[in-house]
C-alpha cells in the first residue's frame, strides 16, 4: 500500500529548482537510521547552512545534488540547503520503512 504524505516546499531558489523537476520518483537509500537519500543526476542551486538540529520531516539538499528526507530529529554539524518539510511527519519513520524505498514527489 502506498503512503501519501503532504509536503510544503520553501519559497527560495533551491526549493523552486527542485520543484521544477516534479513530478519525479526517487529510489532513496537508507543512511544512519534517520534518513533516506538520493543523488540527482544534475545539480541544484544551494544556500547551505548548518541547522544545528534536523527535524523529523525535513527535506534538505546535501551538497548540490543529494536530496535527503529525514525521519528522526537529531543534532548535526553538517550543512544543508533547505528544500521543504513534510507537513504532518507523524508516522514518517514507519511509512519509509527500514531499507531502500521509492518516494514519489509531486505537486
Amino acid at each position: 500500500m502506498a503512503e501519501v504524505l503532504g509536503a510544503d516546499l520553501y519559497r527560495i531558489t533551491p526549493a523552486e529548482a527542485f520543484g521544477s523537476l516534479l513530478p519525479m520518483t526517487l529510489d532513496m537509500s537508507e543512511l544512519n537510521g534517520n534518513e533516506k537519500y538520493h543523488y540527482l543526476s544534475s545539480s541544484l542551486p544551494t544556500d547551505a547552512s548548518c541547522p544545528g538540529t534536523i527535524h523529523t520531516g525535513d527535506i534538505l539538499l546535501y551538497g548540490n545534488n543529494c536530496v535527503v528526507v529525514f525521519y528522526k530529529t537529531f543534532s548535526t554539524g553538517y550543512s544543508y540547503t533547505k528544500i521543504g518539510k513534510i507537513t504532518d511527519p507523524e508516522g514518517l519513520e514507519s511509512a519509509l520503512g527500514s531499507g531502500s524505498v521509492s518516494v514519489c514527489f509531486s505537486r
